[in-house]
Parts: structure tokens; sequence; C-alpha cells
């Protein structure tokens, strides 16, 4: 086993990972249901790569993620810092009396559990009733939460990402922070953020969390990092960063940016537009110094992933959904269980490791370091004719900015196919599955210099508060239907409880415009002589010559990728 460290800074990275770990979640479930299909039985995946056991002082058995999560003060809203499994510890009274004037208590209510949570206590209740002989469920259904009813309360109800997390955290994976001063809304620039994490001891506080779960770690495979970086978070994750290249120098690191369609707001002011450009060029530039892949997801739309899907843009809750979804079927070759050099499996194919992604994507000739995403949500069948167009057109890109019908002969790609349904709408086996992938990538117009293929049998699980994102067109088991089921637009977890899914990060010359768009801004907002932005950047720390140094950083990035590239000045 190689253990894999999850990070999630910032409110929405949250909202991924609360998806994320209840895909986790269901899996596990499923494993152990003895009325759930074969491949989630024997999904043969090794779960313990990104989950640790541990004992609670009760002796009660654990298994946690292992993970560090870094959001505002209250955004765990009715869930406690030390997370469900573990009591609160009382204060401790002090004998010492320094002061001797009036004392006022300022203590905010917690939230109340939505039905979700209810539901999930009173589940937790009756499982631990029954261990201890006693008959902790009712008699009749009378009074118990109905999952319609859960999933109604959700749709619209979600406003915390612990409003919809089935899972249980340990005490020191989840972190707030507090005594910022400021309101969430002024926390929108990486200058406050680099500052935020610097003061009152919150920088150590947090390393010392990450340290906790490396340390016990025997052969750690690497970092899945995933931050909000459209606000100041992006400096929180910057500096966190430093620190983590400082101390474990050797230790890989894939990096997910990430943004909610929310962060695309029409600005009102001149300097709310040019401060906002220069947050996007300095916060990719930083970030993506301090780590050997970057992969940019969060579109202003996401409803136009795929027409198979119906979301709710301005809901975190909804959109959030497609990137979890996502970065679960990339990170799947992390923890296939390992095979001999000449064995088979007929449940997985093509395990890599983080570090064998990173250097298949930026260790080519060229070396870049930025990835994109893409997604087929769910992926179409691999029977009919022209499957190479179904398969391979039906992957739309998850990374803002990006250009299409790029041809690039040093282009490289990483591709997970799971629970592909093949032939007469049965699930295809995972050679059929590499066979149909190879046969759409020899038949396309534009064929990568070099692409992997990981397959695996296990579909998507769907669990229960996972929000109604299908359309009509969508079946139980994520078959494409031709004609539309009668009833609701948008369908869920009641309606559809796994789907096949693909996903690719693949290194091209088609995320140039993002590039070029960062470095522009920078030259002519920041750099460029009497810049508007001069007084922006000096306010967050920077000096000119940092700022050139960026810039420098970001022109190498598009010269790698386009040696003829010369971005102007007034680029915008």
């Amino acid at each position: 086993m190689r253990e894999v460290v999850t990070i999630q800074v910032g409110s929405y990275a949250n909202f991924i990972g609360s998806h994320f770990w209840n895909f986790q979640d269901e899996l596990l479930g499923l494993a152990e249901d003895p009325q759930s299909n074969e491949v989630f039985k024997s999904h043969h995946l090794d779960m313990d790569v990104l989950y640790r056991s541990g004992e609670t002082p009760q002796g009660i058995l654990t298994y946690t993620p292992r993970l560090v999560s870094v959001d505002f003060q209250g955004s765990l809203g009715s869930m406690s810092s030390r997370g469900t499994l573990y009591n609160d510890i009382p204060p401790v009274q002090s004998d010492v009396v320094t002061w001797t004037g009036n004392i006022s208590t300022h203590a905010t209510e917690r939230r109340t559990k939505n039905l979700f949570l209810q539901s999930l206590y009173e589940e937790e209740q009756k499982r631990l009733g029954m261990e201890n002989g006693v008959n902790g469920g009712k008699n009749d259904s009378e009074g118990e939460i109905q999952d319609k009813d859960i999933v109604e309360c959700l749709q619209d109800g979600v406003q915390n990402w612990t409003d919809f997390s089935k899972v249980h955290y340990h005490p020191r994976s989840l972190y707030e922070l507090t005594g910022l001063g400021m309101d969430i809304g002024e926390f929108e620039s990486y200058g406050i953020g680099r500052d935020a994490f610097s003061e009152a001891l919150r920088g150590e506080e947090i390393n010392e969390r990450l340290r906790f779960f490396m340390e016990e770690c025997d052969h750690i495979q690497g970092i899945q990092f995933m931050v909000d970086d459209s606000g100041g978070f992006s400096g929180v994750a910057a500096e966190f960063l430093e620190n983590i290249v400082d101390e474990y120098t050797n230790v890989p690191m894939l990096l997910y940016t990430v943004r909610s369609p929310g962060s695309y707001i029409n600005l009102t002011s001149r300097k709310q537009t040019i401060s906002h450009s220069l947050h996007d060029a300095i916060s990719f530039a930083k970030l993506s110094s301090l780590c050997k892949l970057i992969v940019p997801i969060g579109l202003p739309s996401p409803s136009k992933t795929s027409r198979f899907l119906s979301i709710k843009d301005e809901k975190p809750y909804y959109s959030s959904a497609i990137y979890a979804s996502a970065l679960h079927s990339i990170s799947l070759p992390f923890r296939m269980e390992p095979l001999g050099p000449s064995a088979e499996s007929l449940y997985i194919s093509g395990a890599v490791d983080i570090n064998g992604v990173i250097q298949m994507l930026a260790g080519q000739a060229r070396h870049n370091s930025v990835a994109i995403l893409d997604v087929a949500m769910p992926a179409p069948p691999l029977s009919g004719e022209q499957v190479e167009q179904s398969l391979l057109g039906n992957l739309q890109t998850l990374t803002p900015g990006t250009a299409d019908n790029v041809e690039d002969l040093q282009a490289v790609e990483s591709m997970t196919v799971h629970g592909a349904i093949g032939s007469g709408g049965q699930q295809a086996s995972v050679s059929e599955v590499k066979d149909r992938v190879q046969d759409a990538y020899e038949n396309a117009l534009a064929r990568p210099m070099f692409s992997h293929l990981s397959v695996a049998r296990c579909p998507l699980p769907i669990p229960l508060p996972f929000p109604s994102i299908f359309g009509n067109l969508v079946s139980q088991n994520g078959e494409l239907l031709s004609s539309p089921i009668s009833g609701s637009r948008s369908r869920g977890s009641l309606d559809v409880h796994s789907i096949p899914m693909a996903a690719r990060l693949r290194s091209s010359a088609a995320v140039l415009p993002f590039l070029e768009k960062r470095l522009g801004n920078l030259r002519r907002f920041g750099i460029e002589r009497v810049a508007l932005g001069t007084e922006i950047v000096r306010s967050w720390g920077f000096g000119q010559e940092e700022v050139e140094d960026i810039g420098e950083t970001l022109s190498k990035m598009v010269t790698t990728l386009d040696p003829r590239s010369q971005v102007s000045s007034d680029s915008d």
C-alpha cells in the first residue's frame, strides 16, 4: 500500500471534497452489502490508500480519510471541528483568577442538523444499540425519515459542505480559520490569504495537522491538493505549499485549483477588474511554481458540460458534484491493487501512482506543468457505430479558457474509464474497453503523442445525498436512453444508482489561451510602466522585482507550449 494524503483548502474545494469522500464511503458500504452488484464487492481498489485506521479513547475502531481540510470559521455548520467520532473536550476551569470585572459570554448558536444528518445520527444510534444488544431502532416505520424527504431537503437547503457529508472525520482533519477580523466577502485577494496563514500561529497549527498524517505513512505515494483559488485561500494554499515543499521535498504533489460558477462575477468597477485580473495571474503563477503538475478546474457554466446533465449552476452543491466525480475517476489508478508483471485482472487495468501521472504529463520533452481535465458523465456505451466519435467526442473539458480542436503533436494523455457499458446494455469487460478505446484513438482525426489508459469495471456509485443532476435520458445504471423517461426533467440518487465514467488528464497546447490571458493581464496591470495595478500588488506585499519574476514564470509556461508565442503587453 502506498498512502495518499488529501488536502482541501477553501470553501469550494471542501464542497468538492465532501462529494468525493461520499463516493468512497459508498464504495465501502457496497463492498460489504450482500445485495450489491459483484463489481462493487470485488472492485479491487485499496481503500487504505486514502483512509487510515484508528481507535477512539473509548476503544472504538475508526476508519477515516487521511485528510486536512481548511475553511472559514462557521463553515462546518452543525458539525464539530473534532468531527463526529470523538466527543468534544469540555473547557477546563482554571482556579487562577486574573480578572475581577464583569464577564459576558457570547456564543453562536450551533445550527440544527438537517434531515439527512438526523438520519445518519439515527442510523448510528441504531447500530450502536444492536452492537450492545439493545433494540435501538423503531418497531415500525412510523416517524422514520424517508429517503425522498432527505433528497428534497438537500436540493435547495444545502448551505455548508458538511450538510451533505456522510463521512466520519478525524479530529485533526478539520481546521477553521478563526479570528480573521473581516467578513468572508472581504477575504478575496492573494495578499489577504498570505497574511492570514502567517498570523496567530495559524500556519504552524495547519502544518502540525498535516505532519500528523504524513508521519504515520509507511510509503507515501503523494499528496492530492485541492484549493479554491478564486480568493484569499490561494494565498493560504501557497504559503502552506511552501512549507510542504521544504519539509517533504521528495513527495509528489498533484494540485487542483478549483472555482465555483459563482466566482465568475460581473465586476462593477475598474479597480475590481484590475484587482481580479492580477489576483488570477499571481495566484496561478505562485501555486504552479510550487508543484510539478497543476490542473485548473471550474467553468462559468458547468451545466454545458453534458447534454445528459441538468445542473443549477448557481448552487455549489450541484456544480461541485461534477468536479468531484471527475476527480474520483482520475484518482482510481492511484489505489488499484497491484498486480504482478504478467498478471491480468478481470476488474482493473493500468494502475499508476501519482508520481507516474506527473512524470507522464509533465516530464515529457517540453515539461509542461499545466494539465487539462476532461470528463464524459455519464460515459457513452461502447457499442454501436462510430464509437470513436461517441467516446472521445463526449469528453468535455472542465478547465476554463481552453481552446477547442487544437492539434498538438506533442500532446500526452492519461485516461480512466470505469463501469463502461458494452453490447446489449451489459457491463463491458476490461479487455473490451481497452480494445474499443484503442480503436477510438486509431480512428480519431487528432491523436496524442502518447496515451495511457486505466480501466476499472466498478462504476461511479451515486450516494443518497448526491444532487439531482441527471437528465431524463439517463437510466438507473447510467445507460443512455434513446427516448426520455416521463416525469421530472432531473433525476437523482433515488432514480440513478450508478453511472459509467470517463475522465482524462491531458498535456496540450489547448491550455495556451488560459496562460496567455494571465500573462497579458499581469504585464498590462502590474509590470508595464505606469501600470494601473502597481499599488494593488504592493499592498499584497509584492515588490516590482518580484512581480517581474512572476511574469517571467508565466512567460516560460507560455513559450514551453508555443516557442513562437509573443504575448503583447495589451493582451486581455
